[in-house]
């Protein structure tokens, strides 16, 4: 049993796939610790990329009611660029931080 045993171990193509895989998976430039974050970032980039789709679509929406909807224009107008009408007066109270 003991000799078996060590004939497994000392096999030299058994121990030339231990030593490839222990290089590729701690040694190598792609190794295992690199292809993780490799792939947390993927999972990042993917994410940022739902949230700009999300945004263009709503900014698609918000340019389709400000191109057809004249009060949206104003509303828009009034409260993104502080806007007035002549002869008003505009206060802008700063929001309160509760």
């Amino acid at each position: 049993m003991l000799t078996i045993l060590r004939n497994i171990l000392l096999n030299r193509y058994l121990l030339a796939l231990a030593a490839f895989g222990v290089w590729m998976a701690f040694f190598d430039k792609n190794d295992f610790f690199v292809q993780r974050q490799r792939a947390a970032e993927l999972d990042d980039l993917n994410e940022k990329i739902e949230y700009y789709k999300d945004q263009i679509q709503l900014t698609k929406k918000e340019l389709q009611a400000l191109d057809n909807d004249p009060a949206m224009l104003e509303k828009y107008a009034r409260e993104k660029y502080y806007m007035k009408r002549p002869n008003e007066d505009v206060f802008v109270v700063p929001a309160t931080g509760n």
